[in-house]
């Protein structure tokens, strides 16, 4: 056991072996940032599934994923869901991934649980299976659902880190990752498929870079061979996992203690402007490092003069430093932060170099 930030003794970076419903129900209420859950699809298979020359394929049959019927699936996703919001804090979050099976019903009981949808997000698998029947179109995809404990929490959502991580580019909700092939499948004794659904290390890459920050907790209910807690572990997240088929805990076991953390430097994230504390514009006035009656001007050549309130006058124009910009813009808003310099020995400084200076001085 280990003491979170909050005190809660937790099993933390552990594998707990048990029925998920039933651990969860145990560990402190209110002691874990986010769940990610990828739980039994309830797949409803019939029969072998064959390919064009007719070699069986390895589908999921396992016993874990039947259920008597859909009343009994449901119940079972409204007990865990339950368990897994009670363990949530306040501003925690949830992932749940699933297929066209059974995402629509989780979708359904977390909004009846109290949960706020935040996004669903497609996964496109560069590389699906095959339909080998030919009667369906094929299933390249699959469902994850973001959601906060509840409406109005604040939850963590690295913005920025995405953008850099897409290249620059905000991040859409359609995810383009292979599935699981080659090295990073893992495989059991027999040479044989080790999970039949292993998920992508990339996928939990970005869930996790995403909306955790370093030392988080993360509770994974369905652990299988623990692709959660080796990104976890990777990221400088805490983890804890709970699976109850002992095969899965100890190739997950064994895989974990391969995985080495990154260097400290490397966990940090690219931080969303507006994480960053408020700084007023008058501030700056206060502390005396811009003066009333000092000359502020924009980059195309536009000036207003500096009050002792910390707002502009240029012109007819009175206002904060975003309001005086948007009137001589003719702009229905401005960031005035990046539209105003000072001059200092003749050179143009950007007033939000000022702005920096108190925030370095706030961490």
């Amino acid at each position: 056991m280990a003491k979170t930030a909050n005190g809660a003794d937790l099993p933390l970076n552990e594998i707990i072996a048990g029925d998920c419903i039933e651990v969860m129900r145990s560990l402190p209420a209110g002691s874990v940032d986010l769940i990610f859950a990828d739980p039994p699809y309830n797949l409803q298979l019939k029969s072998d599934l064959h390919r064009p020359d007719n070699s069986r394929v390895d589908a999921v049959d396992d016993a874990w994923d039947q259920f008597a019927s859909f009343a009994t699936y449901d119940q079972f996703t409204r007990d865990w869901l339950a368990a897994a919001k009670r363990l949530l804090r306040p501003n925690g979050a949830i992932w749940v991934i699933g297929s066209y099976h059974n995402v629509f019903r989780l979708g359904a009981e977390l909004q009846n649980q109290g949960f706020w949808i935040l996004n669903d997000v497609v996964w496109r698998k560069s590389n699906p299976m095959p339909n080998f029947r030919g009667m369906r179109l094929t299933n390249a995809h699959e469902t994850l659902i973001w959601a906060s404990r509840e409406e109005g929490a604040k939850y963590t959502f690295n913005y920025e880190a995405l953008k850099a991580l897409n290249d620059g580019v905000q991040m859409r909700s359609d995810w383009v990752i292979p599935l699981c092939t080659g090295h990073e499948r893992l495989k059991d004794d027999n040479g044989d498929k080790a999970h039949p659904t292993q998920k992508p290390e990339a996928l939990l890459h970005r869930v996790l870079v995403a909306t955790t920050k370093p030392g988080d907790v993360v509770l994974d209910p369905f652990f299988g061979t623990g692709t959660t807690g080796a990104v976890a572990k990777m990221l400088g997240r805490d983890f804890i996992g709970i699976e109850r088929e002992e095969a899965y805990r100890k190739v997950a076991l064994k895989r974990l203690d391969k995985v080495r953390r990154y260097d400290k430097s490397a966990l940090e994230v690219s931080s969303s402007k507006r994480a960053e504390p408020r700084v007023p514009f008058g501030q700056l006035v206060e502390r005396g490092m811009l003066r009333p009656g000092e000359i502020l001007e924009s980059q195309n050549g536009k000036t207003a003069k500096v009050r002792a309130d910390g707002t502009l006058v240029s012109a007819d124009v009175t206002g904060s430093i975003h309001q005086v910009g948007a009137a001589l813009e003719g702009a229905p808003s401005c960031n005035g932060w990046t539209y105003w310099t000072f001059r200092r020995e003749g050179k143009r400084i950007p007033i939000d170099v000022l702005r920096q200076q108190i925030r370095s001085e706030m961490r």
